[in-house]
């Protein structure tokens, strides 16, 4: 492994210790201010931080394969309103499920993909029947209980996952059409946007709270929209696919260890061996396939 490659691994691996913590900062937000306002608040900061690089993307486009500014806000909005959908019933479901819950679950959507790529005729192999095997028992193992009852929390993760899991599609078609920090700097407006209505229409909206909860929106925006983004821009040019796979699949047990860690949260052994076979059956789906279908093609992050 080379250099550059090291490197990127490095940069991958800070980016998914940035996502994966973020859902201690979602938690604590959540201590002061509603869940929309909350994904409001760090979005529209993460857009902020992005758009002086958006607007330079601009002045000096890419090439892409469709360079139309309709088309671009377009493809920007229908990613702003899926991906509001997506972090709102993650957002939501914080309130009554733990982040090591919410960060193990989130991350099937990795398998969702490749399932979903094997309804439109991709091809599949048989890592992903296996893989999708250990994730939905784990899952079992981590989200319902001895009674057979499953959290409302836990149900809401499993919305939002599939609902990621369309959201990592959608950007694979688009992206190959337009500037990929132009697209997601749009879909962050919008995404900020749509939930600051929500947040007007059902949650009290308050300046003093808002400053109460700032370092928790900080590091939500920041430091994931913002930062976690462009480490992963930067770390893919050079990146092996096959360890973007591997690395990015650690943001559950980073989320596990930041829960732990900050909240005190407890795992039971039954929820470890959830937790074990649902990064099984991620890193299985993922890389499995590949081995036999040639180049890999990035892995792509909410």
């Amino acid at each position: 492994m080379n250099r550059s490659s090291l490197r990127a691994d490095g940069l991958m691996l800070l980016a998914a210790a940035i996502w994966g913590s973020t859902f201690v900062a979602q938690r604590l937000g959540m201590d002061v201010v509603g869940p929309f306002l909350y994904t409001a608040s760090r979005f529209l900061l993460g857009a902020l931080l992005l758009t002086p690089l958006a607007l330079q993307r601009r002045a000096h486009p890419p090439g892409v394969a469709d360079s139309s500014r309709r088309s671009l806000w377009l493809a920007g909005l229908v990613l702003g309103a899926v991906v509001s959908f997506a972090i709102n019933f993650q957002q939501v479901g914080l309130q009554s499920t733990s982040v090591t819950n919410a960060a193990f679950i989130t991350g099937s959507y990795v398998v969702l993909v490749l399932l979903i790529g094997w309804v439109l005729k991709h091809q599949a192999g048989a890592g992903v029947w296996l893989g999708t095997g250990l994730t939905v028992v784990g899952m079992y193992f981590l989200s319902v209980t001895d009674q057979l009852t499953l959290s409302y929390g836990d149900g809401l993760q499993m919305v939002s996952a599939a609902v990621w899991a369309v959201h990592v599609l959608l950007v694979g078609y688009y992206a190959r059409r337009h500037d990929a920090l132009q697209l997601a700097c749009i879909q962050f407006w919008v995404c900020g946007l749509l939930s600051l209505l929500v947040a007007l229409w059902r949650e009290p909206v308050s300046l003093g709270a808002l400053w109460q909860a700032k370092y928790a929106i900080a590091y939500g925006g920041a430091l994931s929209v913002g930062l976690g983004y462009t480490l992963q821009m930067v770390a893919q040019r050079h990146a092996i696919p096959s360890h973007a796979a591997i690395i990015f699949s650690m943001e559950g047990v980073f989320g596990a260890l930041a829960g732990w860690w900050v909240l005190g949260e407890r795992l039971t052994g039954r929820g470890w061996l959830g937790c074990g076979l649902m990064l099984a059956g991620m890193l299985t789906a993922q890389l499995w396939p590949r081995k036999a279908a040639g180049p890999e093609a990035d892995l792509p992050r909410h």
